[in-house]
């Protein structure tokens, strides 16, 4: 007669097959779930902006954590190792001032490293988007967001450090031989950097790949005495995204 079966024994065994397949199917669910998200992201990109989509990862190393752009933000926001170089002049310094902040991949380099940031944008729903961004990143509490005009704040902001990436025209700026100040938006190179200098000789400015470098090495000059200046090109992945000319004391003399 054979041994009666332990019914411990199978009940301890059920249990363990039954977990271990809802283990399975919560993975198996959790995978269907990220490739429809996928898909839907992929979904609501447009054409002009498929490429960058392409490129997330390097505008946003925690893109999949939730991270959310508006159509212009995805050809004008600074790749992040980019904007983690830039920021890295500004170690230490007390308060960086973000002129065009878009939707904060800049700010939330800074924020990082500086004791304050303030990001002035004039688009409200971009505001809206650069605060739940720096919240991804834990940096929130760090940065000030200022809906408005930088032209028309500047006189009333202070800091150490102004940060200068203006709009370059959208993707139809490659398009040119040489990309000269006066292309920049809202207003030309000369007065956007005059009204950084009014707050404090040491300016950044992000600028196309194909800027005219000797015209920007002039503004140096509408300081007296002039500038110390410095001309980065930046890279990623091998590619040249654009060039970061640094001004006053954080410029490498």
């Amino acid at each position: 007669m054979p041994p009666a079966e332990d019914s411990s024994v199978n009940s301890t065994t059920t249990r363990k097959q039954r977990k271990r397949f809802k283990r399975k199917v919560s993975i198996k669910v959790k995978r269907i779930a990220e490739k429809t998200k996928k898909r839907k992201e992929k979904a609501n990109v447009t054409p002009l902006v498929t490429k960058y989509w392409l490129q997330r990862y390097d505008l946003f190393s925690k893109y999949d954590v939730g991270i959310k752009l508006d159509e212009e933000g995805w050809f004008s926001v600074t790749p992040e190792v980019i904007a983690a170089c830039q920021a890295g002049r500004c170690a230490g310094a007390g308060v960086v001032i973000d002129a065009f902040a878009g939707v904060g991949g800049n700010a939330i380099q800074f924020a990082k490293v500086c004791s304050r940031v303030i990001a002035v944008e004039i688009d409200p729903e971009k505001v809206a988007l650069a605060i739940h961004n720096a919240k991804i990143y834990g940096v929130e509490d760090c940065i000030d967001f200022i809906v408005g005009d930088f032209f028309q704040l500047a006189p009333f902001l202070k800091g150490d450090v102004v940060f200068l990436s203006p709009p370059w025209g959208g993707p139809s700026y490659k398009a040119r031989q040489d990309f000269t100040l006066d292309l920049l938006k809202p207003k030309d190179g000369h007065s956007l950097f005059q009204a950084a200098q009014a707050i404090t000789p040491n300016v950044i400015m992000y600028l196309p790949r194909n800027v005219d470098v000797l015209q920007v090495s002039e503004l140096s000059w509408l300081s007296s005495p002039p500038l110390d200046i410095e001309v980065e090109e930046n890279y990623v992945r091998g590619r040249s995204k654009g060039i970061t000319v640094y001004f006053g004391d954080i410029a490498f003399q």
